[in-house]
């Protein structure tokens, strides 16, 4: 096995397909080819199914592809440690959120320290998160409350209550606040499958013995406040999230305790990257948050 051989394919994987890799990394796409191949050769693997111009992971390719993300991010760990000295903090930050209004003042203030870091902000509910978290495609993640788990550090970012929102065009008039029982006869919205919001309602509304069952579901939290200021049902959300919308009213949930903390989340094994321990440092700069 050579590094060449392994950059090779591990190329090839990122940018989907030899064509694509070759114009991106400024190598022949002969050079790319032969490489890979020798790599299956050599280890009597196929790492790619070829279908034309297309080329898919196999499972053992699928396989590889996560040591290589691992490999790829130790050795930009090492050149940024032997550049530290002589060089600013640069790169690309990832971070995918369920509502990344609970990081835009850690943003804020990261962005003013480290202004040659690009910044890239992904929707996401927890359940995509956790997966692009652990497939390497993101630094960070913002989710709702979440158990420990061993490979993952979680930093508290605050809590609010979860409430009911409608909007003006509803039609039906609702009270300031409102039980679950009465919401049965409401219009309902809900977050797609995978949201820690959905699945905290819906629990919390058996545990009273009502079966809430929604007309319409919604991706995200943008597309659950526009649904709702539209007049097209009752939704849920964070009261933290709901922001200055005149269109959008809110209405406390009757007998239910329901809170939403939100945590911000990174892999363990890769604290000690360079962005990422740099964007820490920031998060402990924030008031209430312990890093």
């Amino acid at each position: 096995m050579r590094y060449t051989q392994i950059k090779a394919f591990h190329q090839v994987a990122v940018h989907g397909g030899f064509s694509s890799a070759a114009q991106k990394t400024g190598q022949s796409q002969p050079a790319l080819s032969d490489q890979v191949r020798r790599l299956e050769q050599d280890y009597d693997v196929l790492l790619f199914r070829r279908d034309g111009r297309r080329v898919r992971l196999t499972k053992a390719g699928e396989a590889l592809f996560q040591v290589t993300k691992r490999f790829f991010d130790v050795e930009d760990e090492i050149t940024q440690h032997l550049s530290r000295s002589r060089a600013v903090l640069a790169g690309h930050l990832r971070i995918m959120a369920d509502s990344a209004v609970h990081v835009i003042p850690v943003l804020a203030g990261f962005r003013r320290r480290y202004p040659q870091v690009l910044i890239e902000v992904q929707a996401g509910n927890s359940a995509q998160v956790l997966d692009a978290l652990r497939n390497y495609d993101v630094e960070f993640g913002v989710v709702g409350s979440h158990e420990p788990m061993p490979d993952l550090d979680i930093y508290s970012l605050g809590e609010a209550p979860i409430v009911a929102i409608s909007g003006a065009g509803l039609g039906i008039s609702l009270p300031a606040s409102i039980g679950f029982e009465a919401l049965t006869n409401a219009p309902l919205v809900f977050r797609e499958r995978g949201s820690q919001t959905r699945q905290r309602i819906e629990t919390a509304a058996r545990r009273q013995g009502v079966t809430l069952r929604p007309v319409l579901e919604v991706s995200g939290r943008e597309a659950m406040r526009e649904v709702v200021a539209s007049g097209l049902g009752v939704g849920f959300i964070s009261a933290a999230e709901i922001g200055h919308d005149p269109r959008i009213r809110r209405h406390r949930l009757e007998a239910a305790d329901l809170g939403m903390a939100e945590s911000l989340i990174t892999l363990r094994a890769r604290r000690d990257l360079p962005l990422i321990r740099a964007f820490l440092n920031e998060v402990s700069r924030q008031p209430g948050i312990a890093v």
